[in-house]
């Protein structure tokens, strides 16, 4: 059972170890997306702010680069046992702040606590390479960049802000971190526990929205390496400011991912496994690495439908701080006309909605974003809803029995974030698995992530990868030192 806590009405940022407000003393509010009521208000960080949090990130390096690596992932690993003692309560804010089933967001609270362990338990690994020459040697290090800028999306707060930023931290740099607009009171309770941990400027925390805080965060000359998680449209707008100042970029963006079901497969459990692919019960379906496009052999398609349908049915939806909530609400109204605007799409290009498709009943439901877990079937590659990432809980059903046929549908969108292939038959599966253009992919499962495999997409999906060894390295850069016993 998740009891009630307090939420504070006002917040501040995180600059240089203290709370501050805004240089412009302009504030933003955020909305609790199951009521559309504020819930509370952060400051409206601005260019200005972004110079603050460099100059504080600036001075705090020299002596948290200094630090012993291990030193460092000790004091990761010490925040990562904060967070966890504090799962329960940052879960139920993420509730109110995102619409998402508080139950799943507590998992996310441990799955960042995971994922910050992890890097600390890597701390001896950044390492360098050494090369014997005649009458000397050639030795290699690996340095951090310095300060790095961490943009981070609405879909996942908690467990975006703690874990995308441990491994730039253990890897020796100073972090400023920009939470979404949408959901940014988890990141600022984070930066309560950071206060206590880390010396101060080693993360500063900046909020606001993108034109006005990210792009000068990103646009700054001081901030070496920017990462950032979210839509292709604003990556495009990062690499084209990072271009400017050659800086290092990383991008974890959309997916309009395949679930390709073979028909050796159990059909229930397929059903099972598609509902779950779909994260409806996670984040209502806003997750770029959802399995959206089920591809469904032609000789299981009228079996599958019906128990796909019927487990869809059976998802709890309701309001998002209760515990028994499996689907709680979209995080913006923006968010849902958006979905409600595919869903309409969907019916008008010829596909048959199965299920859902509107808000749910229920004297509940009459305020905020909710929107009912959706079905579409005789969905066909060339449809606005098989081609263009929902972030939202919209499911498209495409026949297959041709295999040539199914790898060009498979693999003509844009995107190559994530995929699953459902087979007995391994040989197959694996084949398929090298066909497939996708970064991460699941054979006979969906949604779950190992901690220490590397994440990432392909196209459209961005490139880098992280929760891995790789995203640890990807925050150091390499010098080379060639030395010799003596001057000649």
């Amino acid at each position: 059972m998740v009891r009630n806590y307090e939420v504070r009405r006002q917040y501040r940022m995180l600059i240089g170890g203290q709370w501050v407000e805004s240089a412009s003393g302009e504030t933003l509010a955020t909305l609790n997306p199951a009521t559309e009521e504020t819930l509370a208000t952060v400051p409206f960080g601005t260019a200005a702010d972004i110079d603050r949090a460099v100059a504080a990130a600036r001075e705090a390096f020299p002596n948290w680069r200094a630090m012993e690596p291990r030193a460092r992932g000790k004091l990761v690993a010490e925040l990562a046992a904060r967070l966890r003692a504090e799962a329960e309560r940052l879960a139920y804010i993420e509730a109110l702040d995102s619409g998402n089933p508080v139950s799943s967001m507590v998992g996310d609270v441990h799955m960042a606590a995971d994922l910050m362990e992890y890097f600390a338990g890597l701390a001896a690994e950044i390492q360098g390479t050494t090369m014997p020459l005649h009458g000397g040697m050639n030795y290699t290090l690996r340095e951090p960049y310095g300060v790095v800028g961490r943009i981070i999306p609405f879909n996942h707060p908690i467990y975006f802000a703690a874990s995308r930023i441990a491994a730039a931290l253990v890897a020796g740099n100073t972090v400023i971190l920009k939470p979404a607009e949408q959901t940014p009171l988890t990141a600022l309770e984070f930066g309560a526990l950071i206060v206590d941990v880390l010396p101060p400027g080693v993360v500063n925390i900046v909020t606001g929205d993108g034109p006005r805080t990210g792009a000068p965060l990103v646009a700054h000359p001081q901030v070496r390496r920017i990462a950032f998680t979210g839509s292709v449209e604003t990556g495009r707008e990062i690499l084209r400011a990072a271009a400017e100042q050659i800086k290092v970029v990383t991008l974890e963006l959309g997916g309009k991912n395949p679930m390709i079901i073979f028909p050796d497969v159990d059909v229930e459990k397929a059903a099972t496994t598609a509902v779950n692919g779909m994260n409806f019960r996670w984040c209502q379906g806003q997750s770029c690495g959802s399995t959206s496009r089920v591809f469904v052999h032609r000789a299981l398609h009228d079996q599958f439908i019906e128990a796909l349908v019927a487990g869809v049915r059976q998802i709890h939806l309701g309001w998002p701080t209760d515990p028994d909530t499996e689907m709680g609400s979209l995080v913006s109204r923006e968010q849902y006309e958006k979905v409600m605007r595919y869903i309409d799409m969907g019916q008008r290009e010829g596909a048959r909605l199965l299920c859902g498709g509107g808000r749910p009943s229920g004297p509940e439901f009459e305020r905020g974003y909710f929107v009912e877990p959706t079905v579409f079937d005789q969905v066909t590659p060339d449809m606005t809803i098989a081609r263009e990432e929902i972030f939202g809980p919209v499911l498209s059903v495409l026949v297959w029995d041709d295999e040539e046929e199914l790898l060009a549908a498979v693999n003509g969108v844009a995107y190559g974030l994530t995929a699953a292939i459902l087979s007995v038959d391994l040989a197959r599966a694996m084949r398929w698995a090298e066909q497939v253009e996708a970064g991460y992919i699941w054979i006979n499962g969906s949604s779950r992530h190992c901690v220490g495999a590397p994440f990432g997409g392909q196209k459209q999906s961005g490139f880098g990868r992280e929760e891995a060894l790789e995203e640890l390295l990807s925050y150091t850069q390499i010098k080379n030192v060639q030395m010799r016993y003596r001057l000649d």
